[in-house]
């Protein structure tokens, strides 16, 4: 429903906005405008992709929680299609995404109504805070004997006995 609304309002409020801002300075230099927030806009949001981008890699090698960093690097993308879609309400909320302290609200306002929960072993992923985690060297010894096929019983996988 709410997807709705925002389909018929969004287009609404730029239509109006694009009415009374061209009344008041006129036709050629609204699209100037246009133009110059899309422009300006690609180049921001090519900016901050590369900060998120890094910001995501650098979690990912300090294994922490991606999550922040890929939603950072969602809203910079929506925030490019926004500026690049003609019309002053979209470039405003575009540039809004293009703020990191924004962005940051947003992803905490998103992440208080969300119920995130988890499954796994007891005691999975926990470490003790003196010991860094590292492989597994446990090294388990044992024997075995090959047995020649012609003493593996008859009508069994040969992994059991009777």
């Amino acid at each position: 429903m709410w997807l709705l609304i925002a389909f018929i309002a969004v287009p609404m409020i730029e239509i109006a906005l694009f009415i009374q801002v061209g009344g008041f300075i006129g036709l050629w230099p609204t699209l100037l405008i246009v133009i110059l927030t899309a422009l300006a806009g690609t180049y921001l949001v090519k900016s901050q992709g590369r900060l998120a981008l890094s910001q995501l890699q650098s979690s990912f090698s300090d294994l922490r929680d991606p999550t922040e960093p890929l939603v950072h690097g969602a809203m910079i993308l929506f925030s490019g299609a926004l500026l690049l879609t003609p019309g002053f309400f979209t470039d405003a909320v575009g540039f809004a995404l293009l703020i990191p302290a924004f962005r940051t609200a947003v992803f905490k306002a998103v992440r208080a109504r969300i119920n995130i929960q988890t499954f796994g072993t007891p005691g999975a992923g926990r470490q003790h805070p003196h010991h860094p985690p590292h492989s597994d060297d446990t090294v388990i010894d044992g024997e075995f004997v090959e047995l020649p096929d012609d003493d593996a019983p008859k009508g069994t996988s040969g992994w059991t006995k009777n």
